[in-house]
């Protein structure tokens, strides 16, 4: 034997080492003699595994030694990298990316040196057991910090929301609402948006919520915490910047918070200019900012990815259900058909944006905001038919205690012709949402009501079928002619009482023949407005006119019993019908005919009655009159009622 078996010197595995070598030497040595039995063949051949299996174990021991100083030797580095970083409180990434590079990479390495320690199956008795749980507070201490960078970033590279030319429609509204036009700019949003930032998809305005520089680092910071199981904590960090910045939009596009008792405390005025707002801003807030929001949610976490999606539902649930919490409590305020514009205005654009917002929370997880708000949207359109009818309810129960001065065309029915002539602006919307109105609740059906007949379905501006929001408005006017016959008996003088249903139904064809109500109401219901008024027309001049015109007549001027003319009975006719006029002038200059037109054709009409009945008259009996006796020409009167309806009383020149 060498006598470096000898040595203590000698390490233990080389000794160990030497012996199996020599073991196989006189294995091999006495394999070679061709005199062993079978017996003993067998065991050289059982001992030589034995020494393999021993030489195999010895391998892999030295293998394991060797990884575990390899571990050692990493760990100190990337131990010293990670934890002279945990009293810095300045930002990594502020110092440029070499030092953001090497941090990452130190991060990472301690990922790795945690998941192969693991691998190991340690248990608490091995004494590399210390060693991993070192590790893993050198790995906890890396992921904090890279949390901590990773909400810094996000948050210092916000880019600024300023939405500074945005206009919107507004309906001319007559003399539903003074307000006509609210803009905030020359520029569309979308012209804006197109001059400042690249659109990143064909139907949607994407712009950069951060800055596009970072994106890459914070998806690799978010790619490491979700490696080393720190998904909760980079999803919490990301939620919470960004539910701030979403409600710092908020802010921008004036969406303040209200409840619903805010909401059902303020005064018309005020709200409909919240209302006006809401309606501009939700769209931005939806199909710009909701739509970059979710873009930025999957440049980090991955594009349709769970992660991306539940953190982008996390981030906006609140804000988006905020928005909805506003239009909800509109559809639960007083029913005033001064507001069924704005609420109109209020479905169309929530209905026009639910494609958008399906799209946005499509996964289960955002299922809820999806949900709440086609439940709101349900509720607006319920809102938009309880406040249609509320109209006809509010016309029916308008009621006056005095006439209306001048007999001319009433307030009310100027605001209603002109409400529905708005409403045309909704025919889509008002037939989609009233088709489904039970036909009871359709107020005073009428037989104008009915469809009209083929050969007037096929004029100008008739509709071939009745719809359901032309169902609806016939009943409206249905119910507004009822309330003016109502109103028309308030008159104690009757030529009063047809001229002014003369005046409204007249205003009523004609708001009907020159706006797109004729689609609506048809040819055939605006002849049956034209004969209605020219009937009264003509009941005017019966009621005003017959009196006086029976003293034209030769009945009464002779002397009884004789075919001679009594000139006394001819001149007190005379001065019977002066008085009359005069006094029918003196009231009827006060009446008002607001329609031009409509003005002259009456007066004509009048004129031509009165001036040749007059006129023949005098004409037949000009041989018993003496001209003193003849107060005025049949021109003088002729010019006289030239002065009618005007809406000014006045004084006959000549009366004494």
């Amino acid at each position: 034997m060498d006598v470096k078996d000898n040595n203590p010197m000698i390490p233990e595995l080389e000794r160990e080492e030497n012996l199996i070598a020599a073991a196989r030497h006189i294995i091999k040595a006495l394999g070679s003699n061709n005199n062993l039995t079978s017996d003993a063949k067998k065991i050289l051949a059982d001992l030589g595994s034995q020494l393999s299996s021993i030489s195999i174990s010895n391998s892999k021991d030295e293998e394991e030694e060797e990884d575990r100083n390899d571990i050692e030797n990493r760990f100190g580095v990337v131990h010293e990298k990670i934890m002279r970083w945990d009293e810095d409180q300045s930002m990594i990434w502020d110092l440029g990316p070499e030092e953001a590079s090497d941090y990452l990479n130190a991060a990472n390495e301690a990922r790795e040196l945690v998941e192969k320690m693991e691998s190991l199956h340690l248990s608490k008795e091995d004494k590399e057991y210390e060693f991993l749980l070192r590790a893993y507070s050198v790995l906890q201490s890396a992921m904090s910090r890279l949390e901590e960078e990773f909400r810094n970033l996000l948050i210092q590279n916000r880019q600024p929301f300023e939405p500074e030319y945005v206009s919107f429609r507004s309906i001319e509204e007559d003399v539903i609402d003074g307000n006509s036009m609210v803009s905030f700019g020359d520029e569309s949003i979308e012209e804006s948006l197109r001059r400042d930032s690249v659109s990143r998809a064909s139907e949607e305005l994407i712009i950069d919520l951060v800055h596009p520089d970072v994106i890459p680092d914070l998806r690799c910071i978010a790619n490491l915490l979700f490696a080393s199981n720190y998904v909760q904590e980079c999803s919490h960090a990301y939620t919470s910047v960004r539910r701030d910045a979403l409600d710092e939009c908020l802010f921008v596009l004036e969406m303040e918070r209200l409840s619903i008792e805010d909401v059902l405390r303020m005064e018309w005025v005020a709200l409909n200019s919240k209302v006006k707002r809401w309606i501009w801003a939700v769209k931005i807030f939806v199909r710009v900012y909701l739509a970059s929001e979710r873009w930025l949610s999957d440049q980090i976490f991955g594009e349709g990815g769970p992660v991306s999606i539940a953190c982008f539902v996390d981030a906006s649930k609140a804000s988006i259900l905020q928005i909805m919490n506003f239009a909800e409590a509109i559809t639960i305020s007083p029913r005033q058909p001064e507001k069924l514009f704005r609420i109109l205005d209020m479905y169309e654009v929530l209905a026009d944006l639910m494609p958008d917002i399906d799209a946005l929370y499509s996964d289960e997880v955002g299922s809820y905001v999806k949900v709440e708000c086609h439940e709101v949207l349900n509720r607006l359109g319920n809102c938009v038919r309880a406040t249609f009818l509320e109209l006809g309810n509010a016309i029916a129960s308008n009621a006056s205690s005095t006439a209306f001065v001048g007999g001319g065309v009433h307030p009310l029915t100027r605001y209603v012709m002109n409400y529905l002539m708005i409403l045309t602006d909704y025919n889509e919307t008002l037939n989609l949402l009233l088709k489904d109105q039970e036909e009871e609740d359709v107020i005073s059906l009428s037989p104008d009501m009915s469809p009209g007949t083929e050969e007037d379905s096929k004029s100008r501006g008739s509709p071939d079928r009745v719809s359901s929001m032309a169902l609806h408005f016939r009943s409206v006017a249905s119910i507004l002619e009822s309330n003016l016959e109502d109103k028309s008996m308030l008159y104690r003088e009757a030529p009063l009482q047809h001229l002014f249903l003369m005046n409204n139904l007249h205003y009523m064809a004609e708001k009907v023949k020159g706006s797109d109500l004729r689609r609506i109401y048809g040819d055939e219901w605006i002849r049956k407005r034209n004969s209605k008024f020219q009937r009264h027309a003509r009941k005017y001049e019966r009621a005003s006119w017959s009196s006086i015109l029976n003293l034209l007549k030769d009945e009464g001027i002779h002397f009884p019993g004789t075919n001679s003319i009594s000139k006394s009975l001819l001149k007190e006719k005379l001065r019977s019908f002066y008085i009359g006029f005069e006094d029918i002038y003196r009231i009827q200059t006060a009446w008002h005919i607001p329609d031009v037109q409509l003005r002259e054709d009456l007066r004509i009409s009048t004129s031509l009655n009165v001036i040749q009945a007059y006129r023949t008259f005098v004409g037949r009996h000009s041989n018993h009159i003496s001209d003193k006796y003849i107060k005025y020409t049949a021109d003088d009167l002729e010019n006289y009622l030239f002065d009618f309806f005007e809406g000014i009383s006045k004084m006959v020149a000549k009366c004494s």
